[in-house]
């Protein structure tokens, strides 16, 4: 045994991903104790702009977009306690189709390796016991979540490093539960599209393949807040409009899957670091 705190490292793709999907975690470790590294490898300039103006239209600048995230991006970790911020300042490349997918120095145009080696670089920094990313499809499709996977997952390759590696993932009853609550709030919400139904279906597991719970109901409040300091883009972040109690009921469980693990932490788990303390 070491000195050297226990660490957690998430790898994120924009400012605001934190909070989503790890909001909890990087609260609840930070709280135990454990040093807390995010890495956001975009700016976030294709973000909305002030007054809700969206990319492309008159008025967006995505330098300024970026400046402002960028203040959001720093309140969210002060929020959720996170001791370390890392940016590596990517230009963000927009939803899948855009435009900007293809412009010159975005996350999704830069070379894998170049990206994973500033990552790897970081890693061998911090030593992390534990790395959480997204999966193969960035969760939902998005380039820079899918470009956030392969720089992480190469960057581990990179290094000597043997930490435990988890994806973010979602449980099935959970997306059940989450698209009622959507339905209730919107009555007059139409029946989805075949395809629409079957891309849902893509995203997350079914939940006897969740290899990971991990309850952070205690810090579901946090984890609200973080969401609330990014207030540039609440027109697009539909989970602050349940208010904070049904915020903790939907989201108060983060769930994953264990991809990589030299501890033989018995599965399913409850905490990322089993077998390590």
């Amino acid at each position: 045994m070491t000195d050297r705190p226990l660490t957690l490292m998430a790898v994120h793709a924009h400012p605001d991903d934190e909070a989503t999907g790890t909001g909890g975690v990087l609260a609840r470790y930070a709280a135990e104790g454990i040093r807390t590294v995010l890495v956001t490898c975009t700016d976030g300039g294709c973000g909305d702009g002030p007054g809700g103006v969206k990319p492309g239209d008159p008025g967006h600048d995505p330098a300024s977009v970026a400046a402002m995230r960028g203040q959001e991006l720093k309140a969210s970790c002060d929020v959720l306690g996170v001791s370390d911020l890392e940016t590596l300042d990517y230009a963000d490349s927009g939803m899948v189709g855009w435009p900007s997918n293809d412009a010159p120095g975005s996350f999704w145009q830069t070379p894998v390796e170049e990206g994973a080696a500033r990552l790897a670089e970081l890693m061998r920094h911090y030593r992390p016991d534990v790395v959480v990313t997204y999966d193969e499809n960035g969760f939902y499709g998005h380039p820079d979540h899918i470009q956030a996977h392969r720089i992480t997952m190469a960057a581990l390759e990179m290094t000597e490093l043997t930490p435990k590696v988890y994806w973010t993932t979602m449980p099935h009853s959970a997306m059940r539960q989450f698209e009622e609550m959507m339905r209730e709030s919107q009555e007059d919400m139409p029946e989805p599209h075949p395809a629409e139904v079957a891309a849902m279906e893509e995203i997350g597991l079914p939940d006897d393949e969740v290899t990971t719970w991990v309850d952070t109901t205690a810090y579901s409040g946090q984890k609200f807040d973080a969401l609330a300091a990014h207030a540039s883009q609440g027109e697009n972040i539909f989970f602050l409009r349940m208010g904070k109690e049904r915020f903790g009921e939907l989201m108060g469980m983060e769930t994953f899957v264990r991809v990589k693990d030299a501890t033989g932490a018995a599965l399913p788990e409850k905490d990322l670091f089993a077998g390590l303390r």
